[in-house]
């Protein structure tokens, strides 16, 4: 499975920006789709989940700001980030896995990450 993330930038604090991530060598009704980011100097952490129901779950830093959602028919994930601050700057990466588990171990397929910038 190849994951290709796209649609970072610089965005102004209180912005919006769309992450979308192509799916490739795979169907993504058959994954959990996962976003996770990376700030510089820290881990990558979990921001949010699709699961294969439909439903999502997301970090409480970023509840009621982000929307994943899914096109099973273009194989795509987004991951739609509204009214940003400047603490959401890391480099996004969407991930594809099977167990549920991956919101705390991390996805078994990974795309390379697109940058997001948020200026005060």
């Amino acid at each position: 499975v190849q994951l290709q993330a796209s649609g970072g930038g610089l965005v102004q604090a209180g912005g919006s920006l769309r992450l979308s991530c192509a799916v490739s060598g795979g169907t993504v009704s058959n994954y959990l789709m996962g976003w996770f980011r990376q700030a510089p100097g820290k881990e990558r952490e979990f921001v949010g989940i699709s699961w294969s129901g439909g439903s999502t779950d997301y970090a409480d830093s970023v509840k009621g700001r982000f929307t994943i959602s899914r096109d099973n028919a273009k194989n795509m994930v987004y991951l739609q980030m509204n009214s940003l601050k400047p603490e959401d700057t890391a480099v996004y990466y969407c991930g594809a896995g099977r167990r549920p588990s991956m919101m705390f171990t991390g996805a078994d397929y990974w795309g390379q990450g697109t940058q997001v910038t948020v200026s005060s």
